[in-house]
């Protein structure tokens, strides 16, 4: 199962029986799962749904609103033998143009928040998108996520891959996560216990499913000092990272002590173009569609800056960005 942490439709849940049929004929369009008003549908398109606007269509896609509905969808799964893909905003992901075989599960539309001030946690379902979330904690004068309202994922996303930016991450504030297992069993795990290390977790790679996290932050600060930091981080990102056209943030992790997007500069790598695939001439480690890219041009043209990178420097760039689906072999 492939964890990245976009969407169409909305499910609810009040049981998980599953309306079993078969998913090779062609003209079956949806299949309804009983017990709840969630349908799975057939070769739905994934472009509209990631930040990079690119990539085929899910062979078969399901939005539940809740985890009963969730564990409903990996039981049909699990009977029909189809691999599971968990997406959630569509972001720091690129998704190939063949599209992605087998059940796409967006968890998107898992959305709750609860902020507790006598404790001075917030528990959030993992559907909610950062951005707004850490603007809501500074509406309220709570101290903690105002490094992360430039992300642009979601909340389970950002647990698995242990999201940062300016110098902070999710591992500083996350107390517990709950995870969902294939077989429907509901695991809290720690922060410790999660394995946090730079843009990594044990849920990278895992078969289990953020539903919800809890953090710690720091109420009882001035709401308006809080979200004038917010902004300023906000503005900075706006200002040094290319936000006017589709990407899916940094491609490259960096690889310490040096920064990627230095790396590829000195390269000389600024503005160069494969298809209609860029890299930014604001941020070198950022890759945008100038209008009418193909996953393949991104895949080529992340595969050539590895490739000219590691000659000039010895330094073979690892993407953070995750590659969905199948792709060709690069030239």
């Amino acid at each position: 199962m492939a964890i990245s942490q976009a969407a169409v439709d909305v499910c609810t849940n009040s049981g998980v029986n599953v309306n079993k049929r078969q998913t090779t004929n062609s003209e079956i369009k949806e299949i309804p799962l009983l017990g709840t008003d969630c349908a799975i549908k057939s070769q739905v398109p994934l472009s509209a749904y990631t930040s990079y606007r690119v990539g085929g269509p899910a062979e078969w896609y399901v939005a539940p609103r809740n985890i009963e509905a969730m564990h409903a969808s990996l039981i049909y799964a699990k009977e029909e033998g189809l691999p599971v893909t968990v997406l959630g905003a569509g972001s720091n992901l690129l998704v190939s143009d063949r599209g992605i075989p087998g059940l796409v599960i967006a968890t998107r539309h898992l959305r709750q928040t609860h902020f507790d001030p006598e404790t001075g946690l917030l528990t959030v379902a993992a559907g909610e998108p950062i951005p707004g979330l850490a603007m809501a904690a500074a509406e309220r004068g709570w101290q903690g996520l105002e490094w992360a309202v430039g992300i642009p994922g979601t909340v389970g996303g950002a647990v698995v891959m242990n999201a940062g930016a300016h110098n902070s991450c999710i591992a500083d504030i996350l107390v517990s996560a709950q995870v969902l297992s294939p077989d429907g069993t509901i695991e809290t795990l720690t922060s410790e216990q999660l394995g946090y290390s730079y843009r990594t977790s044990i849920l990278q790679g895992s078969d289990r499913i953020v539903t919800q996290a809890t953090f710690r932050m720091q109420p009882g600060a001035d709401p308006a000092l809080v979200i004038a930091t917010t902004k300023q981080h906000k503005q900075h990102r706006l200002t040094t990272q290319p936000y006017d056209k589709p990407s899916c943030g940094s491609v490259f992790r960096n690889p310490k002590p040096y920064a990627a997007g230095w790396l590829i500069e000195q390269t000389g790598l600024k503005g160069f173009q494969i298809g209609n695939a860029q890299v930014a001439q604001r941020h070198a480690n950022f890759i945008v569609n100038c209008g009418g890219a193909s996953a393949w041009d991104i895949f080529n043209l992340i595969r050539h800056v590895q490739y000219q990178v590691q000659d000039r420097w010895s330094i073979l760039l690892e993407p953070e960005v995750k590659m969905l689906g199948e792709f060709p072999a690069a030239c």
